[in-house]
């Protein structure tokens, strides 16, 4: 895969008008997008369609939990909706059900482990007596297991899951930041150069792209970066 594959800008804005000021100005730089909660609930899955009747790839990140029932359904429409990868939370029946559900189609299923805004006081929090990394291990075995298409985790887990997962399965790292920049809410961060190497498949970026000045130039910095560490 070339640095345009690999890079998925998250489109983490309230409005479509936004979000298409944005893709437009990204031009044929970028190729992936991931629309999450905030543009979904704006009208962002009609817009995630058009995305992909445009020929662009779009990571729907709706991190579904639910019986197994509720969760294959949702997969089944929205392998009908032409995304390209699905989030769901690594909970072994809800994955096993969305893979049964997904079989056959192009869709990549991602396994959420632990979010890149929780720390160790955070996941004690939650009633788990894992630490993060353990507990991201342990979801990524079981994903495997599962049949997943690859896993969503921090780049700092990205090396220990790869020996996991083996080369196959994708590793989507959020929380990526270039050097210098606010880190915002995330707590555990890498930049784009040191997440290839550490084995991550693909790079979601969003606040550093989408809130710059100027977008494209961005955009251009993180992908010559990504080029450079590939």
């Amino acid at each position: 895969m070339t640095a345009r594959d690999r890079l998925i800008v998250g489109l983490d804005l309230p409005t479509i008008g936004e979000a298409e000021t944005i893709v437009k100005a990204l031009g044929d730089d970028v190729l992936f997008y991931k629309i999450g909660y905030q543009l979904a609930f704006a009208g962002g899955l009609e817009f995630a369609r058009d995305l992909a009747a445009d020929g662009k790839k779009v990571f729907l990140d709706m991190k579904l939990l639910d019986i197994d029932n509720t969760v294959a359904k949702g997969v089944e429409n929205i392998v009908r909706m032409g995304m390209s990868m699905l989030t769901l939370h690594a909970y072994p029946k809800a994955m096993r059900a969305a893979v049964e559900a997904a079989r056959g189609s192009d869709l990549c299923l991602l396994g959420v482990t632990v979010l890149t805004s929780m720390d160790a006081q955070d996941v004690i929090e939650a009633g788990y007596q894992l630490d993060p990394q353990a507990l991201v291990l342990r979801r990524a075995e079981q994903a495997r297991a599962a049949g997943m298409g690859g896993i969503v985790c921090s780049a700092e887990e990205a090396s220990a899951v790869r020996n996991i997962v083996g080369p196959d399965m994708a590793i989507v790292t959020p929380g990526i930041r270039p050097a210098g920049s606010d880190p915002g809410d995330q707590k555990r961060v890498m930049t784009p150069a040191d997440a290839l190497a550490a084995g991550s498949s693909h790079l979601v970026v969003a606040r550093p792209i989408v809130k710059a000045a100027d977008p494209r130039a961005a955009a251009r910095a993180i992908l010559d970066e990504m080029r450079g560490a590939l």
